[in-house]
């Protein structure tokens, strides 16, 4: 089979499509056969970019060469304790090494992709999806009636933010470059800023929760447009791993100093938010935001324009 693979750390350049075996599932896995898989800034570690980062990922070269994690495909075999899901079944979920024909993932970490959900937009869910729905629902401690901002609402994670804060019944104001004003306020946004023109950090307005997917902003001025018990959840991704690192540990140390609450955050793999994503989808209360589409050898250009900060929703790997 073809997989996307890393034997040596830097740029997307170092990323090869080779021929490689085909895995097989251990007794809690199942096989897919992968239709298409999107990207994450987590899935960049062959850049490995933090030295001590290559303490877990291998000093010299990359333990495992395998890359990727969103995938959405077909059930092709299932483990002896495998029992949800059976041979021709149409999943989607999170596994390691996604960027294949091929792939293994545990049961537990996959779902049922809907009939009305193609596989290309089951695919950009996982992450991103989860990571708005359990900053939002669980780290923000939304209230009835709270405010609510997502700055970097054009984004992977921003754009199921804007849909699923919607969806709790919350007044959402998106944040975003003027060539996406239009898109943030056609999946919901009750009000749009344009970044290139105006600075949320230095408006009048005050919100409950601020949901950081870019890290753009310095975060005393983040706390500053909170209400006095609001929490601004950190999600986004900074150019450098180092940089995410920094500004977690900032937000640590100055979070007790004041009732406004600064939240660092990393998603979580559940297979009941999973089927809440996969609700949501199947309703059309949520419909993942695709930006571009790559064939499976074009990854590289894939993370060429991941990297550029200004891709619009999801970018998609297509597998025949």
């Amino acid at each position: 089979m073809r997989a996307i693979v890393s034997h040596r750390y830097g740029p997307p350049e170092v990323l090869q499509c080779e021929d490689v075996g085909t895995p097989t599932p251990a007794d809690g896995e199942v096989l897919l056969a992968v239709r298409a898989a999107s990207l994450n800034p987590a899935d960049r570690l062959f850049e490995a970019q933090w030295p001590v980062l290559r303490l877990i990922t291998g000093l010299r070269r990359p333990k495992d060469p395998r890359v990727g994690h969103d995938v959405a495909g077909e059930v092709v075999a299932v483990g002896r304790s495998v029992t949800r899901f059976a041979p021709g079944d149409a999943v989607f979920g999170v596994c390691r090494g996604a960027f294949a024909e091929y792939a293994c993932a545990a049961e537990s970490a996959l779902v049922d992709k809907p009939r009305e959900v193609t596989f290309e937009e089951a695919a950009a869910a996982p992450v991103a999806g989860l990571t708005a729905l359990q900053g939002l629902r669980d780290k923000a401690r939304l209230r009835p009636g709270a405010e609510v901002l997502i700055n970097g609402a054009a984004g992977g994670v921003g754009t199921f933010a804007v849909q699923i804060a919607k969806a709790l019944g919350r007044r959402v104001t998106g944040v975003c470059s003027a060539r996406n004003v239009e898109l943030v306020r056609s999946i919901g946004a009750d009000r749009v800023i344009d970044y290139t023109r105006q600075d949320f950090t230095r408006d009048a307005r005050r919100y409950d929760v601020v949901l950081d997917c870019v890290g753009n902003r310095p975060l005393t001025a983040c706390r500053r447009v909170l209400t006095p018990r609001g929490r601004c959840v950190l999600v986004g991704a900074a150019p450098r791993l180092s940089s995410v690192v920094a500004r977690m540990l900032a937000a640590l140390a100055l979070s007790p100093l004041s009732s406004r609450k600064l939240v660092p955050f990393v998603a979580r793999v559940r297979a009941a938010d999973l089927a809440t994503l996969r609700d949501l989808m199947a309703s059309g209360v949520v419909r993942p935001v695709i930006g571009r589409r790559y064939a499976l050898p074009e990854a590289p250009a894939a993370f060429r324009e991941l990297d550029t900060k200004h891709a619009r929703g999801k970018i998609v790997l297509t597998v025949p």
